[in-house]
């Protein structure tokens, strides 16, 4: 499984890297595209489509981001859309937490399989908007989601229950604790900290996300960076709770050893739109 892992990871990086660093940005517009496109699939199958509904979900996110781009609607300010689709995120997962696995399944068939839509399209407009801005803002976010993956990682196995003795989400993903997030908080500040120093030190041209944040004072950057975390966090609490109440284990076996596209873009789902927002009003 390791040994799976690492291979796809590597081919994965292989193919974004170099679209990603590219003066042009076509290329990886369009992986982000194709990406989308499967994880829209996926999520036509975890809502319970068959196989034509699935497929027909896929090419709409397909259609819809080429629809997008063409329109010029990419390339506008959209700064009522990152409120919007912050305040969906926010209160929309708490709710979602909240009600646990019975409560999505409450939710009509319908209005789950649009806002899953609505979601991949808008993460898909910020990534795209992100890359435009410059290389280090968007390494900067995703970079976040990474870092607080993998400190929540360690610092759960850790100090897992060492000290809170209850876990975040037992319900949703056993796994998780309060040690673990709040252990990726405190990497990802850190981490953010030193982006801030070798911008100002490296003199960069496009300032990432964190010297951004930082240019409204530490607290800003302490505050952001906590919101954004946590944020990362919710958005892989929500897919593991769509995953159990479908009763799968990965929203499919596209990325072997890593399970679907959605099992690696969850955190990411809240996390670009929520980075644009707190952008576009910093620089309001």
């Amino acid at each position: 499984m390791l040994k799976q892992r690492v291979i796809t990871a590597l081919v994965l990086l292989a193919i974004l890297l170099p679209a990603m660093l590219s003066s042009d940005t076509l290329a990886f517009n369009a992986i982000v595209l194709l990406m989308l496109s499967l994880a829209g699939w996926e999520w036509g199958r975890l809502n319970g489509l068959r196989m034509p509904g699935a497929v027909c979900t896929g090419l709409l996110v397909l259609v819809a981001g080429l629809g997008l781009g063409y329109s010029g609607f990419v390339a506008q300010s959209h700064t009522v859309l990152w409120l919007a689709a912050g305040g969906v995120w926010v209160l929309g997962s708490a709710a979602l937490i909240k009600s646990g696995v019975p409560g999505w399944g409450k939710i009509p068939v319908a209005v789950r399989w649009v806002a899953g839509v609505l979601a991949l399209l808008v993460a898909g407009l910020a990534i795209v908007q992100a890359r435009a801005i410059g290389i280090n803002f968007l390494l900067s976010v995703l970079a976040l989601v990474w870092a607080a993956d993998i400190f929540a990682y360690f610092a759960g196995r850790a100090f897992g229950l060492r000290f809170t003795k209850v876990k975040l989400a037992p319900s949703i993903s056993p796994g998780k604790s309060w040690e673990g997030a709040w252990g990726g908080f405190a990497g990802v500040f850190l981490m953010a900290c030193l982006w801030v120093w070798l911008d100002a030190r490296l003199h960069a041209q496009v300032g990432s996300l964190y010297t951004r944040l930082f240019d409204q004072g530490w607290w800003m950057l302490l505050m952001a960076v906590l919101f954004l975390t946590a944020m990362s966090v919710i958005g892989d609490l929500v897919e593991s709770l769509i995953k159990r109440s479908a009763g799968v284990k990965d929203s499919s076996q596209l990325l072997p050893g890593h399970g679907g596209v959605l099992d690696r873009i969850d955190a990411l789902l809240p996390t670009l739109p929520l980075a644009m927002m707190l952008t576009s009003l910093v620089h309001s």
